[in-house]
């Protein structure tokens, strides 16, 4: 039997005609007959719209109540019917009819369920960027939410993603922190008066939050793109490039140079992960902590490093670094790569420092002679430092 409830009904979003009230009203004597008259009602209502379970599995229960019992299991990607919408004790409910053989209905709660509305929002914003490449991989280091837009209220959640989901990163987004407040005493948060003192460039971390514009597999969610605060994200930086890292520069795009075999159609995941995880070339586009923005816009990189692999002294070797050439460069996603075999093309966006204008510059990759990697920078690459060789 459920729990006493405050009210003859839950809030709910249902529309039930007055006289149907009434009748179902004289059924109060009896916990149980309410909410057995108070279902069979809702199996009688139209439905409010459709949903996707989001959950990697959840069950559809007989009631709302603690001691409801589980009458169907449902799977993340099934698309349920919701009937009805109530509040009960802080925990939002969905009346569902699910897709079986015998139409089952019955509670599911609201966390387990993405509504065709905002799954379409998702969709939308997959199908405006299909023509993005994927920049970079991440993984989620606690449960956090996929948003609509890179900001953190509650009227732009799609859904929770779980811990360890991976995804792929097509872009990112500085985002302004709002302005720390005084402590009681009226001082200035440490922090942000060190890094005020003369000589200390004023830092990232410091002035903005990022955001990432993620991509999914239907095996992690249903919908396809959104929106992560960077918090909870941890970069999936390729294990045989991770140490080319230092503290005061990091990786944030990266794209293999390689040809990875086509894995035959019988390969499983595990078959898939050890081809892209073998030791390899790669073309990597890198950022500072210090703020560098021009207009108010921040460059997503401002140093590139290419690195050819030798498989048979088994280790990397620079091709080329921005910062063995002594200059930094002001770059904007995304970068794309073209060809096949050992001759390919990336093109990044650089700004002209003469002119300011952003344009479209192509680096070449080749093999020498003795098969080892090389590049052809543009000729006029100095033009696009965004600091003077020293």
């Amino acid at each position: 039997m459920p729990p006493k409830m405050k009210t003859p009904f839950p809030r709910t979003r249902g529309i039930l005609s007055t006289t149907v009230l009434a009748a179902v009203a004289m059924l109060l004597s009896g916990c149980s007959l309410l909410d057995s008259a108070y279902s069979s009602l809702m199996g009688a209502v139209g439905v409010i719209e459709n949903g996707t379970v989001i959950s990697r599995r959840a069950n559809i229960r007989s009631s709302y109540a603690v001691v409801a019992a589980d009458v169907l299991e449902v799977k993340r990607g099934e698309q349920l019917e919701i009937l009805d919408e109530l509040e009960f004790e802080g925990v939002v409910w969905y009346r569902v009819r699910a897709n079986d053989e015998d139409q089952t209905e019955g509670w599911i709660e609201a966390q387990h369920i993405i509504k065709e509305d905002d799954l379409q929002k998702s969709k939308d914003l997959a199908q405006q960027d299909q023509g993005l490449p994927a920049q970079a991989t991440g993984q989620l280091r606690a449960m956090s939410n996929l948003r609509l837009t890179p900001k953190q209220a509650d009227d732009n959640i799609l859904l929770l993603l779980e811990s360890g989901a991976t995804f792929e990163i097509v872009d990112w987004e500085y985002v302004p922190k709002e302005p720390d407040e005084e402590t009681e005493d009226g001082e200035e948060n440490e922090e942000i008066a060190a890094a005020g003192t003369e000589g200390d460039p004023e830092r990232l971390n410091a002035k903005y939050d990022m955001w990432y514009k993620v991509r999914l597999d239907p095996s992690v969610s249903p919908a396809p793109m959104g929106w992560i605060f960077g918090r909870q994200i941890e970069l999936q930086v390729p294990s045989d490039i991770v140490y080319f890292q230092s503290n005061d520069r990091k990786f944030v795009t990266w794209l293999r140079l390689d040809d990875v075999p086509t894995a035959p159609p019988a390969a499983t995941q595990r078959d898939v992960a050890a081809r892209v995880s073998k030791p390899g070339s790669w073309v990597i586009l890198s950022r500072t902590n210090e703020v560098k923005a021009i207009d108010g816009v921040e460059p997503d990189f401002d140093g590139i490093l290419v690195l050819g692999f030798d498989k048979y002294n088994e280790e990397h070797y620079t091709v080329y670094s921005s910062r063995r050439e002594r200059y930094d460069v002001w770059g904007l996603l995304p970068m794309t790569l073209e060809g096949a075999g050992d001759d390919k093309t990336f093109t990044v966006k650089l700004r002209n420092k003469d002119t300011g204008k952003m344009e479209d510059k192509k680096f070449q990759i080749y093999r020498d002679k003795n098969r080892r990697l090389r590049m052809t920078a543009p000729e006029d690459i100095e033009s696009y430092a965004f600091r003077e060789k020293r």
